[in-house]
């Protein structure tokens, strides 16, 4: 399975972008601030990480469904997907949330309703995560894209 996120409008304060599964428009996402100025994938030319308000790097990631401590209790003890090998950053997910303020790095899903807000997460979350678990269960590689 191929996830992509492309970012589309990059603000000093958060990140809204588009979620595509295997090229299909699936929903919106909200991140920290996209601080990879020249997105180019590291921090570089006086780009620095800011913990929990900084948006990963530009690459392809490798993704997983993990047990999370924080978040798997939430959704009725199923695991959530995780991102591995982000420069920089440890524990990146992607999960429910409705401000950049909720993200610690990790990508929101939801639709992008106001400026800076997500509505409608726990659905967009419900919507993704079977997938993910369906192309798990095939032993499918999972990687996101994210530029």
């Amino acid at each position: 399975m191929k996830i992509e996120l492309e970012r589309m409008v990059r603000k000093a304060a958060y990140t809204v972008g588009r979620l595509f599964v295997d090229g299909r428009y699936f929903c919106d996402t909200l991140e920290d601030t996209d601080r990879d100025a020249n997105r180019n994938g590291v921090f570089d030319s006086g780009e620095r990480k800011v913990y929990a308000r900084t948006a990963i790097p530009n690459g392809t990631y490798r993704v997983t469904l993990e047990r999370s401590p924080k978040f798997s209790p939430r959704y009725g003890g199923r695991r959530v997907p995780r991102l591995h090998g982000v420069p920089h950053f440890e524990g990146i997910l992607i999960h429910t949330g409705n401000t950049a303020d909720d993200s610690a790095g990790c990508i929101l899903v939801g639709r992008n309703s106001a400026p800076g807000r997500l509505t409608g997460s726990l659905a967009a979350f419900n919507g993704l995560l079977p997938l993910l678990e369906q192309a798990a269960a095939r032993s499918e590689e999972i990687t996101i894209t994210v530029h």
